[in-house]
């Protein structure tokens, strides 16, 4: 293995942090992965860099060589990134608009948001299963504009350089076969699934730990995870293969049903990155107002996530009914306003910029935010 950049940010984040947990938690990773990550950074450079105790961990003489140049090669390496997107800026405007995203429905509805608002900017793609990446390659210039995932309360990566918004946070939905004994039902509790083989797609966050902790949660372990692209995990959950993990917006798909996991034990929130200071940064609170009318397209499109937002908005609010509005294709809702498809919103004064629905499990919020 090659020394990398990556691997000299790690091991200053540990040196840092002072331990392997904290700095597991900044860098958004497991600590065991963390710990598997550094012993191969270790091998690479011929001996320890830190010596583990009970009150974390210090460097070694190895580790204090390393990182004394890893204070001046990390600075410079910065800098020299800025300075780069500084020369592209000042030799003109970005002739398009270059997003990087993850696998899943958003991309393609910002994609056509953002061609139908700009028909003469162009907007080109790029996508990969790793968050890291596509943030990376926001912060040296590669890229616009990332539209990622992450999970729960987890960072977002490169938060030390980029500028995030959130655009929505979701429950993850389980995918089942439409003759599944269980797909007839509203919601399933996780441990009514303990004898399933599961399907996901990977991802370079600590969603597979937090999955891991909620079956355990539920008084089980996996039996067996199937890491694959969409379509194959699709195909799997189709022929009774596997339970799927998914977005709560995943589209209507033949053979499939979605259905929510009962107290919401895992959840996915939806970001947009960019690199503040670039031609590009005019254009975030289009990108982002964009993103997130996508969003309420997909939820739209979702009869599951649909009718799961009018559950949670009607078990704590039973007051007067509400009336279904015709609302307007592709239109947004107001600012303030739960997106809710097929809802009015409930009468009342303005809820504040970053809102729950009404009953819904702790951390789940699609409200539309007006930027500062």
């Amino acid at each position: 293995m090659d020394l990398e950049l990556r691997h000299l940010k790690t091991i200053r984040t540990i040196a840092d942090a002072g331990s392997l947990t904290k700095a597991a938690a900044r860098l958004g990773l497991a600590q065991p992965a963390l710990s598997a990550q550094l012993k191969r950074i270790e091998r690479t450079l011929g001996g320890r860099l830190f010596e583990r105790g009970r009150y974390g961990v210090r460097p070694t003489a190895l580790g204090e060589f390393v990182l004394e140049r890893a204070r001046v090669v990390l600075p410079a390496i910065s800098e020299l990134q800025q300075e780069a997107v500084r020369f592209t800026s000042t030799c003109g405007a970005v002739p398009g608009l270059r997003l990087g995203g993850t696998h899943g429905p958003l991309l393609g509805g910002l994609v056509d948001r953002l061609a139908t608002v700009r028909p003469g900017v162009p907007v080109t793609t790029f996508t990969t299963w790793s968050e890291r990446e596509i943030a990376a390659s926001v912060a040296t210039g590669r890229l616009d504009f990332a539209l990622i995932g992450a999970c729960g309360e987890s960072p977002a990566p490169e938060s030390e350089r980029l500028s995030w918004r959130e655009v929505a946070v979701d429950p993850v939905f389980v995918m089942l076969a439409e003759r599944h004994p269980l797909a007839g039902r509203r919601e399933i509790g996780l441990a009514e699934l303990a004898t399933e083989a599961w399907a996901d797609v990977p991802g370079d966050g600590c969603f597979a730990d937090c999955f891991t902790l909620a079956c355990a949660r539920a008084g089980f372990t996996p039996t067996r995870v199937y890491e694959t692209d969409t379509a194959s995990c699709i195909h799997l959950v189709q022929v009774g293969r596997a339970a799927g993990l998914c977005r709560a917006t995943l589209p209507p798909t033949p053979g499939v049903v979605t259905r929510p996991l009962a107290g919401t034990p895992l959840s996915w929130r939806h970001l947009v990155g960019w690199l503040p200071g670039t031609p590009a940064a005019d254009a975030a609170s289009e990108v982002v107002t964009q993103a997130r009318a996508a969003h309420a397209d997909a939820a739209a499109r979702s009869d599951s996530y649909t009718q799961w937002l009018a559950d949670h908005r009607d078990a704590a609010d039973p007051g007067p009914p509400r009336t279904a509005s015709r609302s307007v294709p592709g239109s947004a809702p107001a600012p303030g306003s739960a997106s809710v498809p097929g809802l009015a919103p409930a009468p009342g004064p303005r809820p504040p910029k970053r809102t729950a629905y009404p009953g819904s499990p702790p951390g789940i919020h699609n409200t539309w935010q007006k930027e500062s």
